[in-house]
């Protein structure tokens, strides 16, 4: 690992904000990193567990931590629903509120508004939509984000940004990743008017740009521009293939400034968080290792397994006989398997933990190796080994990395 100079490496925010970057590969862009906060240090990479309505399903914070998360994530459209920002701030912030005491980045609710409100109109004024849950009327804006999430107490805030479905026209496109722009110069402003330098939270900004290479580009060089602590990718993982989702990301990172933490988001499937951080990539989020945990699918070294199948009602043994999670260590894939087939809820807890477990497992061998020297090492036989779901065979060096190898 090439050490950076600790001048050259550090963006300090509002005096509570500070990102350190403490060496890049030397074979290919993957970082190591500190993300200083005032409710604690994050080590990067970092996956970030998703609690969209304030809590991480089935898992108790205490059962979330006992994981190795470091930093959780909520949903700021979900939350602006029920039980409302005032509720929250009654009960003295976030934080408070859901029992959880360290860091917690709250998304913009720009791409729910996407997915589950139905008649959605875009201006320049910002998203007018109906509630997924009851049909009434909302009006999100750039500014009115930011309003919410400084009454959550976010120690993480994230610009309302305009993502359009795909395959769109390239003039789309190009219209959202500017109209997301012009959105986070409101943001930024409105946040400097409140005084955000003077709190604890602090803002990113989101990069757009679709399938577009060329777009990709230029839009990180222009979030670069911008005076936000922390740059987010956005946008992929929407359905295309991984081989584009990775060309995106190698047209976007060696654009993007090298001392802003780098947020890949709604990305965590384990081949994808490798496949990230070989591009450069500091932060990750996802709801799939939770959902997929209460649908029994289980992360083992070799690939995903369906703990509900019959196969394993006699495998008196750990799911993973490596990994140290509550699951694995206290009881064996046939009883959890048992739990699945009988409905019980436990399964449900123990699965979740086991999946957000094995994520916390790979970013921190990545952490590792990434110390010594060995990450192009490491992730060749990460790919060597796990079979993705639906992939006929391990990544093979041709799927390999663009980088300084």
């Amino acid at each position: 690992m090439t050490t950076i100079g600790s001048e050259s490496s550090s963006i300090a925010l509002n005096g509570r904000f500070r990102f350190s970057l403490l060496g890049t590969d030397d074979a290919m862009m993957a970082r190591r990193g500190v993300i200083h906060t005032t409710r604690g240090d994050i080590q990067t990479p970092v996956f970030m567990p998703v609690g969209t309505q304030a809590t991480v399903k089935t898992l108790h914070p205490r059962e979330v931590r006992a994981t190795g998360a470091q930093i959780i994530l909520a949903n700021t459209y979900h939350l602006m629903l029920r039980p409302g920002v005032d509720l929250i701030q009654e009960a003295g912030g976030l934080h408070r509120f859901m029992g959880w005491d360290g860091p917690i980045l709250t998304d913009s609710g720009g791409f729910q508004v996407f997915s589950l409100a139905t008649n959605a109109k875009v201006t320049e004024e910002g998203v007018r939509f109906a509630s997924h849950i009851d049909g009434g009327k909302h009006m999100m804006t750039p500014e009115s984000v930011i309003d919410l999430q400084m009454g959550y107490g976010s120690d993480i805030m994230m610009q309302l940004d305009h993502l359009i479905g795909l395959p769109a026209e390239r003039k789309a496109i190009q219209a959202a990743t500017e109209r997301s722009f012009r959105w986070l110069d409101r943001a930024v402003a409105h946040y400097n008017l409140l005084d955000g330098a003077m709190s604890r939270s602090v803002l990113f900004g989101i990069q757009q740009g679709g399938m577009e290479a060329d777009l990709r580009e230029r839009s990180a060089r222009e979030l670069g521009n911008h005076d936000v602590a922390g740059c987010a990718i956005g946008g992929l993982s929407v359905g295309e293939p991984k081989p584009v989702m990775a060309a995106m990301l190698e047209a976007t990172t060696p654009n993007l400034p090298i001392n802003k933490p780098r947020y890949l988001m709604g990305v965590g499937s384990p081949e994808d968080l490798w496949e990230g951080v070989a591009r450069g990539v500091d932060m990750f989020d996802c709801v799939l290792p939770t959902r997929a945990a209460r649908n029994g699918a289980l992360y083992t070294p070799d690939g995903r397994i369906n703990i509900k199948n019959a196969g394993w009602r006699h495998e008196h043994r750990p799911i993973d006989d490596s990994c140290d999670c509550e699951a694995c260590t206290g009881f064996t894939a046939a009883y959890v398997h048992h739990l699945f087939r009988a409905g019980e809820v436990l399964g449900l807890r123990l699965a979740s933990s086991h999946n957000l477990r094995f994520l916390s497992r790979q970013v921190e061998q990545m952490r590792a190796a990434l110390d010594t020297g060995t990450f192009a090492t490491a992730y060749d036989e990460f790919t060597h080994r796990y079979q993705p779901v639906a992939s006929p065979s391990p990544v093979g060096p041709a799927q390999k990395p663009k980088g300084k190898r």
